[in-house]
């Protein structure tokens, strides 16, 4: 995970963490989750913390969602089979596609003209 990626995503789990409202927490987990999908270990912490933050809500349909998504997700990850832009909540489909909000859009692609210009991808 390029650096300015990462950053965005911690951001998004810190932001969670510190949220007072249960519907912002699950947003940011939501973009967290956006921004990890490329990446097999980002990708199955974000399901993690859905999980905890469902187990939490005692929302037994999310967690039981988020517990099959959190087996899927580093595998999905590293085929390249993870839908790119979906929230990874339970009520969206598990293999749905969905638009990747503008500011997501920007970072990621500022993350892989990034990882294009680093020094182990240089000629």
């Amino acid at each position: 995970m390029p650096p300015s990626v990462r950053a965005a995503f911690e951001a998004e789990l810190d932001r969670a963490h510190t949220a007072t409202d249960v519907d912002a927490m699950w947003h940011a987990l939501e973009r967290a989750h956006i921004l990890s999908q490329a990446w097999a270990w980002p990708h199955t912490r974000a399901h993690w913390h859905m999980l905890r933050l469902a187990v939490r809500c005692r929302d037994r349909t999310e967690a039981l969602g988020q517990m099959v998504r959190l087996l899927l997700a580093g595998l999905g990850s590293m085929l390249d089979r993870a839908p790119l832009g979906n929230t990874g909540r339970t009520a969206v489909g598990i293999t749905t596609r969905m638009p990747t909000p503008e500011d997501l859009a920007r970072i990621l692609a500022a993350g892989r003209e990034e990882a294009s210009l680093s020094p182990s991808r240089r000629q």
